[in-house]
């Protein structure tokens, strides 16, 4: 199954498909080098038995489909470290994802740490060591190669199984509410409003973040 999708049709019949599942995994890459504002590159989903990227620079690509599904009540969207994630779809959709998860805050509250890196989740909880190989990849230029959407890919699938182990280590220790508590305050708009200044000021972070 071919996992970049460019047109429309893949794009509504994926998110229809996604918009059955109790969760998705969600990760974005995007630039902001050149301009006040982030450009998406790509933005990449995993359900249960799913895992695609859709290429948001495709010609004629028309996003509203995910925008729907983001915003389905339905459906758990898991992020982690999602602060610049929902800035860019808050500034793309005009509203904050829901509902969320951001399995930092859930590894924090299960005691690893304020900001532990993705990458040291990953190893820790799935047993697996990230690929390195594309982490300094031009994520506006296309085309792009089967092993940088791999690579994109793997973040969520990853993600899936993060998001389960937390997710149970959450359940068991009964610390459901306190979860709640974090995401609600982060579901507030007014904490993704972008201005000139703070965007500059945070250029790069997600670059950075992916050599934790």
């Amino acid at each position: 199954m071919q996992r970049l999708i460019t047109t429309n049709d893949r794009l509504a019949s994926v998110c229809a498909e996604l918009a059955q599942e109790p969760y998705i995994t969600i990760d974005t890459e995007f630039i902001r080098e050149k301009t006040y504002y982030p450009v998406l590159c790509l933005v990449q989903l995993a359900g249960v038995d799913h895992e695609v990227a859709i290429d948001p620079l495709a010609e004629g690509i028309d996003l509203a489909p995910l925008f729907d599904l983001l915003r389905n009540p339905n459906v758990l969207k898991v992020f982690h470290a999602c602060k610049q994630d929902i800035e860019i779809f808050y500034q793309l959709m005009g509203e904050v994802p829901s509902p969320l998860y951001d399995t930092q805050v859930a590894a924090m509250v299960c005691g690893f740490g304020e900001q532990i890196g993705y990458e040291a989740l990953v190893n820790t909880l799935v047993g697996e060591t990230l690929d390195k190989g594309s982490r300094y990849t031009d994520w506006e230029q296309r085309p792009l190669t089967q092993r940088q959407i791999d690579y994109a890919i793997a973040d969520v699938t990853h993600l899936r199984r993060v998001y389960d182990a937390l997710s149970t280590r959450i359940e068991s220790q009964n610390r459901g509410s306190w979860i709640a508590e974090e995401m609600a305050v982060m579901q507030a708009a007014e904490s993704y409003i972008v201005t000139p200044m703070r965007c500059g000021a945070s250029s790069n972070i997600k670059t950075a973040r992916r050599f934790i």
